[in-house]
């Protein structure tokens, strides 16, 4: 299929069923306990700093490896396989000294994402898709790094949207089918996430869809930078994004809440994929898959979603189990949002119009 036939494909199925993403990308990496040299490879094995922990470099030393997750992915039910570029930013691969690589390594792991989901399409005749990632980056642009200084940040506005413009040209060349600007904890560094992405479908010549999702950090209900769920959709609706939702930090127990506040407001589609529950005290996840499917399977069947999938800790068979639960769930149906003003600081804020009765 072109790209055009699966996006076409994409849509028609989304209006059918709750769509299911995969899991984890991190969890089955460290499954597989590879050392220093295989994230070296040849092309690497004089490099000057340690490249051990660096997942997204595998996309072009262990292809093998990372497609090989994929397409347990695939197998288990997920109709959407996000690429292994979470860390692919030039920004974030600064800390390994190989910031010009960004836009092969995005490249490349579209390449990878792609080659499996076309031969899955192949063997089985499901359609699969691939999701683009982008990650938050290792900085933030609303927060200071320095206690002692309040006014002090580490990277600008326009240096976040240069990366995120690279990384998603890389993303589009490999042949993505989604954008997911995803784990987002700054709305600032989303906003310039989101001003790339429409450069890059510029410059590419391309329209694809967004996905935007965002991470509730704790149990106050609100990301790092401050903003409640309806105060973030306001924040970044303009992206006119095919969906919205939250992903990673919280378990689905407790990420409900806040799924159903998104599902109130948000005239899009919504997409949720949260961890395996809370990370216990050696930082793994001790939710089973039944356990995560249960939950997810409920948010289904009360009709909070359109997407759903796993985060940190989950595996193919957490997927499995919660494509199994939703299978016969419809898709959340998108409300009809009435037109008003809508701003967003840490609060939403809503403009209401009154008539005055007398005159």
């Amino acid at each position: 299929m072109t790209r055009p036939e699966r996006l076409e494909a994409l849509h028609r199925l989304a209006e059918r069923r709750v769509l299911v993403l995969d899991g984890a990308m991190g969890t089955m990496i460290q499954s597989l306990k590879l050392d220093e040299a295989d994230f070296r490879g040849e092309r690497f094995k004089d490099h000057d700093r340690e490249l051990k922990g660096d997942n997204d470099l595998l996309n072009l030393t262990r292809p093998d490896a990372i497609e090989a997750i994929h397409r347990e992915y695939l197998e288990a039910g997920a109709d959407i396989i996000q690429t292994n570029t979470f860390n692919a930013t030039s920004i974030s691969q600064a800390d390994y000294g190989l910031q010009a690589l960004a836009r092969e390594i995005n490249r490349a792991g579209a390449e990878i994402a792609r080659r499996a989901a076309d031969r899955f399409a192949e063997e089985t005749g499901r359609p699969a898709f691939v999701g683009g990632g982008l990650g938050p980056t290792s900085r933030t642009a609303s927060i200071s790094p320095d206690v002692n200084d309040p006014g002090a940040r580490n990277v600008t506005f326009d240096e976040l949207r240069e990366a995120y413009l690279e990384a998603t040209l890389g993303l589009i060349e490999g042949g993505a089918d989604i954008v997911m600007v995803e784990t987002i904890f700054d709305t600032l560094n989303a906003k310039a996430a989101l001003v790339a992405v429409r450069e890059a479908f510029d410059e590419a010549g391309v329209e694809l869809p967004i996905i935007v999702s965002g991470t509730i950090t704790d149990r106050s209900g609100r990301t790092l930078s401050g903003q409640t769920p309806e105060a973030f959709w306001n924040a970044v609706r303009h992206a006119r994004p095919f969906a919205v939702g939250f992903n990673c930090a919280l378990g689905a127990k407790d990420l409900r809440a806040h799924v159903a506040e998104l599902a109130r407001v948000a005239d899009v589609k919504v997409s949720a994929y949260p961890n395996a529950g809370l990370p216990n005290e050696f930082g793994g996840y001790d939710e089973t898959p039944d356990q995560t499917a249960g939950h997810l399977g409920g948010w289904a069947s009360d009709g909070l979603i359109n997407l759903v999938g796993g985060c940190c800790g989950t595996t193919p068979d957490h997927i499995r189990a919660i494509a199994e639960a939703v299978k016969a769930a419809p898709p959340r149906t998108v409300p009809t949002v009435p037109r008003r003003l809508r701003l967003s600081g840490l609060e939403p804020f809503e403009m209401q119009t009154f008539h005055n009765q007398a005159a």
